[in-house]
């Protein structure tokens, strides 16, 4: 495990320190988030009703809250807060509820403060715990690996994958690189170094690599945009001002998305394999490969359905809007968001169905290698 644990920590110290400097660069150090601050609401009192332009009608209530953390912590505010009618934008508070607040200092003593958001890391928080909680109850030492890489791979997406985006780097290498990264090092950390992870490791970044292939050339083909989401679109009017490779940044989310699922496929088929050659010692070659194809069958058949319903689920809002207008099925397959999620769905099934052959393959060949050169040190 120390052998493992040190390269990782080498690994994580290099890419943190490479983040906050070469990355840091192309972002505008000049600018600043808001003031957020934790707050509770004590009192909430009605303010007449008023018209406005266009007959749009806003309800006015006069909210009393108290600050919770920060400089201003303990002092209450009576604030005006607005509802507009819409489910979307409105925040609907009550006595007791706990919100986050924009604190913003005017100068001479005049701080202005406005409800932005509902508080809702608390919870999550909790989740996360249990979630923690199960892992190391019932996978033991691999579940602390597991969260282990799950820590990595969120540092690898907040402090490498995204300063590097800001920054303007390529989205594909950048991403690649990453992926490839994330992979290695879990894969290692939660299989060991033997060729049950060497499998792995080939049939994953192999299928994932066909999935953001077919992605590039299909999504070229079709012309994506990258722009079908309202985020992106946001993403133009940014403070720092980067000029974003958008269909790049498509493709990247497409490698990204695919990396998850292909990951866990992989590392099943060869950890089945693995269990194969524990319990019968003396099969063959040949006869492993098909167990292993066998069990890929089982996964491929769930797996690829998991990811068309996960893509499926997003949108389904919009499929709704297809419905109940009755879109003719020409226009919304052509559509630049719906053929951006079909892409994505069917090229990360593609990338996890060829992950199965690739995996079962290798830890076939590996496996034989592996016994050829036991027999060679037993006649040396």
């Amino acid at each position: 495990m120390r052998k493992i644990i040190l390269p990782l920590f080498l690994i994580m110290v290099i890419i943190g320190l490479g983040s906050y400097s070469g990355f840091a660069e192309g972002i505008d150090a000049e600018y600043t988030d808001p003031i957020i601050e934790r707050a509770k609401v004590l009192e909430i009192t009605d303010v007449e009703d008023e018209e406005i332009q266009n007959d749009f009608f806003i309800e006015d209530m006069m909210v009393t809250v108290e600050i919770l953390t920060g400089d201003y912590k303990g002092q209450q505010f009576e604030i005006i807060h607005s509802l507009t009618g819409s489910l979307a934008y409105d925040i609907i508070v009550e006595p007791g509820d706990k919100v986050l607040v924009t604190v913003e200092d005017m100068g001479e003593g005049s701080v202005e403060v406005y409800i932005s958001e509902y508080a809702r890391d608390t919870y999550i928080y909790i989740i996360f715990a249990i979630f923690v909680i199960l892992l190391i109850l019932l996978g033991g030492f691999k579940g602390l690996k597991t969260i282990l890489t799950l820590i990595l791979t969120i540092f690898m997406v907040l402090k490498v994958l995204l300063p590097g985006l800001l920054a303007g780097y390529n989205p594909i290498l950048l991403t690649i690189g990453v992926s490839f990264a994330v992979t290695l090092i879990t894969i290692l950390t939660v299989g060991g170094i033997n060729t049950k992870s060497y499998a792995a490791i080939i049939g994953v970044l192999g299928g994932v690599f066909v999935s953001g292939l077919i992605a590039y050339i299909v999504g070229s083909k079709v012309s994506l945009t990258g722009m079908s989401s309202n985020e992106a679109m946001m993403l133009m009017y940014i403070p720092q001002g980067v000029n974003f490779d958008f269909r790049g940044l498509l493709f990247a989310g497409i490698i990204m998305g695919a990396l998850g699922a292909v990951m866990d496929v992989g590392m099943s088929i060869a950890s089945s394999m693995e269990e194969i050659t524990t319990a019968n010692p003396s099969i063959s070659t040949k006869s492993l490969i098909k167990s292993g194809l066998n069990v890929g069958k089982d996964i491929m058949g769930t797996m690829a359905n998991t990811l068309i319903l996960a893509y499926t689920g997003s949108t389904i809002p919009l499929l709704l809007l297809f419905t109940a207008y009755d879109d003719p099925l020409l226009r919304i397959i052509n559509l630049d968001l719906i053929a951006t999620e079909i892409i994505r769905a069917l090229a990360g099934s593609i990338g996890l169905i060829l992950c199965i052959p690739l995996t079962a393959v290798m830890a076939g060949i590996l496996r034989e290698k592996g016994m050829k050169k036991d027999e060679k040190e037993k006649i040396i």
